[in-house]
């Protein structure tokens, strides 16, 4: 059977910098991006104009800052989409190649965080796991610092954006993709777990805080319905704008009354 032509919208690197500026993205600012590139319709030169756009929209002084995760670089014990054999986890172990922010691709965050990441000119944090890359002027002030032992905490690029009076947008992405929340789990009694991963020299482990999208839906549900969240379209995508220190302290106060957790180890 003959394939279907595409459904559209059909959109453009200029339309998208234009519902972009309308939106209310401004020139000069920081924007933290989460994506789905299927959502924004039929894109005429895919991720590569979608990433254009974004910067034509936030122009010479603004700075686009994307998620770049990689968590697959982790024990093979937790893996469940899809698990692996028991008997091969030694060997995964020892043969994991360790993250070099440099040609480590991410995983499960779409295409145009790949997309922008390897831009001309993209810095990429250092934390084996949850990454992030940024681009334009004040990209190695977000990137900068970001602690291995520290995924999404105070030593991370999201205290950085909030710092820096970032906004995120939600382009065709759930509030269960908005890293925002995860800072404030940092800031309110939270378990920690051990951690391992490849490292340098060999397997290792850490401890970090424990961190879980587990209702985040909801929480973005009254974060919207309690706080200025700009809605609107962008291609066929629902889009939402708001500030990065608006959604933690929003979240600090929401995860500690509707998803309390113990802390320990």
């Amino acid at each position: 059977m003959p394939t279907p032509p595409p459904t559209g919208p059909l959109v453009t690197r200029g339309t998208l910098a234009a519902q972009l500026r309308e939106l209310g993205v401004r020139d000069g600012e920081i924007l933290l991006v989460h994506s789905s590139l299927k959502s924004l319709g039929w894109v005429c030169g895919g991720p590569v104009a979608v990433v254009q756009a974004l910067l034509d929209a936030l122009g010479p002084h603004g700075t686009l800052v994307v998620p770049t995760q990689t968590g697959d670089l982790s024990d093979p014990a937790v893996w469940e989409n899809p698990p692996v054999p028991e008997e091969w986890w030694g060997t995964i172990r020892t043969s994991m190649p360790a993250y070099d922010p440099l040609i480590t691709p991410s995983r499960g965050v779409g295409v145009l965080p790949e997309t922008a990441r390897t831009w001309p000119g993209a810095l990429r944090s250092a934390h084996p796991q949850t990454s992030f890359a940024a681009l334009g002027a004040r990209a190695r002030e977000v990137i900068d610092g970001h602690a291995t032992d520290c995924r999404l905490g105070e030593r991370s690029p999201l205290a950085r954006l909030e710092e820096l009076h970032a906004r995120v947008l939600l382009l065709g992405a759930g509030y269960d993709t908005c890293t925002s929340f995860h800072l404030a789990e940092y800031r309110i009694p939270s378990p920690l777990v051990k951690v391992g991963r490849p490292g340098p020299v060999g397997w290792e482990t850490v401890t970090e805080v424990s961190i879980t999208s587990d209702r985040f839906d909801e929480l973005g549900h009254d974060f919207e319905r309690d706080r200025p969240v700009v809605r609107g379209k962008v291609g066929a995508a629902d889009a939402r704008l708001f500030p990065v220190a608006d959604a933690v302290a929003y979240a600090e106060r929401w995860l500690a009354v509707h998803r309390p957790r113990e802390e320990e180890i």
